[in-house]
């Protein structure tokens, strides 16, 4: 595994926050092994305060003995070292670890060294052999040493399991280089969870970068805990991620602190040769066509390593077997790696083979699997290289930006072209024959449709006259004691032909529909220049109307933010009213966290990144923009998420420009979400800057939790989620609320940190929420500087009576509320 030097700065800045410089040790009965006694069996050493133990242990169902070091007072066992990774033994009962000749040994039933430290002590004056032991110290460092009368932390190990770690990295460890023996301090990954021998990913210092420890002997870096209560590992697990783990005693479970790389498809070859990654859906790895898994049964369990073979093998020699090609892709980042350092079997400048003959060149040659075209050089790819290259394949979809290798593969696995060719002719003969209908259909519609025009030409030229009269522009629509006229210049959204949508969205067809929102369906639509929008057709019985249309023209049209939608245009004919947005491959936020197969795609750190991202939009809209806005429509179906999951705050129809400094304002027309309305919103129409508050905290335990606010929790007994997570504050248990699918992923202290400020934000008074500069800050602070929430706003609780009566199912129940008399 190959860690960029860009990405030291942040595992060590990460272990930093952890750490001061400290060191522990201690020495009693049983820590100690001397020269004259041996470990056998299930015998173990202890460390003084029993926190780690060493001995014999089987990974898993493996039959195969190790010797390790485990944490004690962690429920599962959790191996932190193995001595004898390479060379396991089958039966501990008849092996022993022993001190022998200056060193420690592992021997086994024949008495045979299967291990040793395999050191030469040269201490002087030179000590008897007697005076050797070893000793596990509190730290889980193992150490061979001289025995003496001082204090046990004055004397150099003549040798140490801290310079030789497996696949953690403790807390006081090292990681770095040693000058006098010229050998490296690295960690190596497990080939397997059953076996500890070393895998295929490795991490180590840069030795050009500066470290915490430069001396004569050794460089390298090293951090201690602050707290030694606190159990914590480094340390990286099979498919090549390094995690920083705490362990949390009340829960009996480790918890995610940080990982890199942070997806699964970022580990280099995690879906192995010929598969392919993507965080698309579930499971992240799937094969090349014409390719099945190496071990179904091993990806079944999730173990993609083996990676994917030919369904068929390919053997040119047989003239009736006929070769075809698939494509393999590979990012566009590798591309240097690829030309500079995987050689192909041959390469040809473009002058001598244009890429129809380097295909044919493939085809013709039997050692040839497969062939690139890129940068006009024609390269063939024999089975050893192409194995190699493969490792590197992703997804092909549209978005990636990717380069192909051509593969080749038997024709019998791809399909088949007779069965084509006659199912295009029953196609060509179906459509041909619907065609006809459809034509004298057509002509019954357009007569019917200029007949229905007619009648509505007259009010659909006034509505249309009094958006556009001044001009294909917004800004004179604005009123005027609301912008200053500085304000008022350079909004000017580009006004798109109606015609221009028609062809864009293929007439507004289904196979283009990309959803229905509050206000009308949603289609995806081609354009010109701006290539893929979202066009939002806003329906006549919405409540949207020309105001609402308006007021989402100017106000994202005025905005720029990367967390917000970026409006690309508008357009009107007789009552269409359309506006076109930047397309969000990934649609809206709810789509994932409310759904149990797409949520398992949102890991913690990604979650944690959109809510951070919502609330920078949040804090825009309300300070940082050159208008002041309230948003009154938050909610998770109004955040959109691109191709690279940033969310995007949407839905500006409802929003409100308040003046100058002012945060609030009144209306006897309530509009929004119930489930994320402020109670004095709800009940008596004032909003503020506290009710998009308000509507954030919301997002955030639905972030968490996987759950919608608007339900009935019948097992615990609550009316909302506000309801559930508050009882679960209040009975200190928090971690409760945390949606099954981040269990893996899950950091607690970040967790436990949104959820207080999430019930802060949702706190019944308004003047206790805090505002989105507190809210940014506060989701980077220390939970011990957090205030405590108080009791949030039940506003079905406070007034029932007043809310509309459902009998849909809990778990769909949000009601979008388009007016309403305030009192």
């Amino acid at each position: 595994m190959i860690v960029k030097a860009s990405d030291h700065f942040f595992i060590f800045f990460f272990l930093y926050l952890f750490s001061i410089p400290s060191l522990s040790s201690g020495t009693n009965a049983y820590n100690i092994l001397a020269v004259n006694q041996s470990l056998t069996g299930n015998q173990t050493l202890v460390s003084p305060a029993e926190n780690f133990e060493l001995g014999f242990f089987k990974p898993g169902q493996s039959p195969n003995y190790y010797i390790g070091i485990w944490y004690m007072k962690v429920k599962t066992r959790t191996i932190v070292w193995v001595a004898n990774r390479e060379t396991p033994i089958s039966d501990a009962f008849s092996s022993k670890l022993q001190i022998l000749n200056g060193n420690l040994v592992l021997l086994n039933e024949s008495n045979t060294q299967i291990w040793s430290t395999n050191i030469t002590p040269t201490p002087t004056p030179t000590p008897t052999p007697s005076a050797l032991s070893v000793v596990l110290l509190d730290d889980g460092n193992l150490v061979l040493r001289y025995n003496s009368s001082s204090s046990s932390s004055s004397i150099t190990p003549i040798w140490q399991s801290f310079d030789h770690p497996t696949n953690t990295f403790l807390p006081g460890g090292k990681l770095g280089y040693n000058k006098r023996t010229n050998t490296k301090q690295i960690i190596t990954s497990w080939k397997s969870t059953e076996d500890p021998s070393m895998g295929p990913f490795s991490l180590e210092v840069d030795q050009d970068e500066k470290h915490y420890v430069d001396n004569e002997n050794e460089s390298y870096f090293t951090y201690s805990l602050y707290n030694d209560s606190l159990i914590s590992r480094f340390f990286m697990d099979v498919s090549g991620q390094i995690q920083q783990q705490t362990y949390l005693e009340s829960l009996e479970q480790w918890n995610l602190f940080w990982t890199q790389p942070r997806s699964q498809c970022q580990i280099y070859a995690f879906c192995g040769p010929f598969g392919i990654c993507s965080q698309a859906g579930l499971p992240f790895c799937s094969c090349l066509t014409a390719f099945v898994p190496k071990s179904l049964n091993d990806w079944n369990l999730s173990d993609f390593s083996g990676g994917c073979v030919r369904r068929t093998e390919f053997n040119c020699g047989i003239k009736e077997e006929k070769p075809a090609f698939i494509e393999g892709y590979v990012p566009v980042s590798y591309l240097s790696t690829f030309l500079e350092t995987e050689t192909p079997e041959s390469e040809t400048p473009e002058s001598e083979l244009d890429e129809s003959a380097c295909r044919r060149s493939c085809l013709d040659d039997c050692s040839c699997d497969a062939y690139s075209f890129i940068l006009k050089i024609c390269r063939l790819w024999n089975s050893e290289k192409l194995s190699n290259i493969s490792l590197l394949f992703v997804s092909g979809d549209a978005n990636s930006r990717t380069f192909p290798v051509n593969i080749k593969v038997s024709s019998s696995d791809l399909p088949n072209s007779s069965t084509k060719i006659k199912t295009k002719v029953l196609v060509a003969g179906i459509v041909s024959g619907f065609c006809g209908l459809v034509f004298l259909c057509s002509i019954g519609i357009v007569f019917y449709r200029r007949m229905k025009t007619k009648g509505s030409r007259d009010n659909g030229e006034n509505f249309e006259r009094e958006f556009q009269e001044n001009g294909r522009n917004v800004r004179y629509l604005v009123d005027p004691g609301i912008l200053s006229a500085e304000d008022r210049k350079g909004i000017d959204v580009p006004f798109i032909e109606f015609k221009t949508i028609l062809s864009a969205t293929d007439y507004f067809s289904l196979a283009n529909k990309l959803g229905q929102g509050e206000f009308g369906p949603v289609y995806k639509g081609i354009l010109p220049g701006l290539g893929e929008v979202a066009v939002k057709r806003l329906a006549s019985q919405s409540g949207q109307g020309l105001k609402e249309f308006q007021n989402e023209v100017l106000l994202i049209g005025k905005l720029q933010h990367r967390n917000l939608v970026r409006l690309l245009g508008y357009s009107m004919k007789d009552h269409e009213m359309i506006l076109l947005y930047e397309y969000m491959h990934n649609k809206s936020l709810d789509r994932f966290i409310f759904d149990r197969t797409l949520s398992m795609c949102l890991g913690w750190d990604l979650r944690f990144d959109i809510i951070m991202g919502i609330a920078r939009g949040l804090l825009y809209l309300h300070q940082d923009s050159r208008l002041r806005i309230i948003h009154r429509d938050l909610k998770a179906s109004n955040v959109l998420l691109d191709e690279d999951m940033n969310p995007k705050i949407s839905e500006f129809g409802l929003a409100r420009i308040v003046k100058g400094r002012e945060t609030e304002d009144n209306t006897t027309r309530v509009v929004g979400t119930y489930g994320y309305m402020s109670p004095e919103y709800a009940l008596d129409g004032f909003f503020s800057v506290k009710s998009d508050v308000f509507s954030f905290g919301v997002v955030i335990l639905e972030i968490i939790s996987g759950k919608r606010n608007t339900g009935y929790y019948h097992n615990q007994q609550a009316f909302s989620l506000i309801s559930y997570a508050w009882g679960l504050w209040k009975s200190k248990r928090p971690l409760e609320l945390v949606d099954l699918a981040l269990v893996e992923t899950c950091n607690s202290i970040e967790v436990l940190r949104c959820m207080i400020v999430g019930l802060l934000c949702i706190q019944e008074d308004p003047k206790d929420r805090p505002t989105m500069v507190n809210v940014v800050l506060m989701l980077g602070m220390d939970i011990e500087s957090l205030p405590n929430p108080k009791e949030p706003a039940f506003v079905s609780k406070r007034s029932i009576d007043r809310l509309p009566l459902t009998s849909s199912k809990s778990e769909i129940n949000q009601l979008t509320i388009t007016q309403e008399e305030g009192r």
